[in-house]
């Protein structure tokens, strides 16, 4: 069972399209127009609180993405007309060079920079001159879903599936589960398919079954 969840995280990769916006409508719909070249600004940067969908949505658009994370220099890239850095707030002295300078290529030659960091660029401990590159582009913030939105966002994946799963069990998930939306969105389509498989109804039992034997999962 633990396997059958693994393998169902990167069932459904992050698209736009599955990325439950929540309060953040306006946000999606600012970028999905930037994404389509209205309004042209070189640079889109989104940041929020760890759970946000950050990533979600930066993995979202086809970029050439970098975690900065990972690599704080970043080694990794080239110089891709479209670009997305990640955890931007992680980049060191090499990196931000690398980045300023790509930057003015970007927006030299109409390429496209999308940024992801935890706090809005004004507030992060970079050069200035990089600081004063990414606020000159359009910034939104993301903002965590509610466990209201979550549940309506669950009991909504339940139902296209035809999965009976009562209020009380979406609030057991929320409770005990890992509380980022990919995860329980692939707690879902776990459910669908081990119900199926077994021809067992989803009860409490079940839901515990499913994380004790996935404690990566639980909360």
């Amino acid at each position: 069972m633990r396997q059958l969840i693994l393998d169902l995280l990167p069932d459904s990769p992050p698209s736009l399209d599955n990325f439950v916006a929540g309060g953040n409508a306006e946000t999606l719909a600012a970028l999905s127009g930037w994404l389509a070249g209205m309004p042209r600004d070189t640079a889109f940067c989104l940041w929020g609180d760890a759970g946000s969908g950050r990533s979600h949505l930066l993995q979202s658009c086809a970029f050439n993405y970098v975690d900065a994370a990972a690599d704080p220099a970043l080694h990794s890239v080239a110089q891709p007309m479209q670009l997305a850095v990640d955890n931007l707030e992680a980049l060191d002295e090499v990196g931000q060079i690398a980045l300023f300078n790509h930057f003015n290529r970007l927006k030299m030659a109409s390429g496209m920079l999308l940024t992801a960091t935890r706090q809005a660029p004004a507030h992060l401990t970079l050069r200035e001159d990089l600081r004063t590159r990414l606020g000159s582009g359009l910034i939104y913030r993301l903002r965590l879903l509610s466990d209201s939105e979550k549940a309506a966002a669950l009991a909504a994946q339940a139902k296209a599936r035809a999965l009976k799963l009562p209020p009380e069990l979406i609030d057991y998930l929320l409770r005990h589960a890992a509380r980022d939306m990919r995860t329980l969105s692939a707690l879902i389509v776990a459910l669908d398919r081990y119900t199926l498989e077994h021809k067992r109804a989803v009860t409490l039992p079940l839901l515990r079954e499913l994380l004790t034997h996935s404690p990566e999962l639980a909360a």
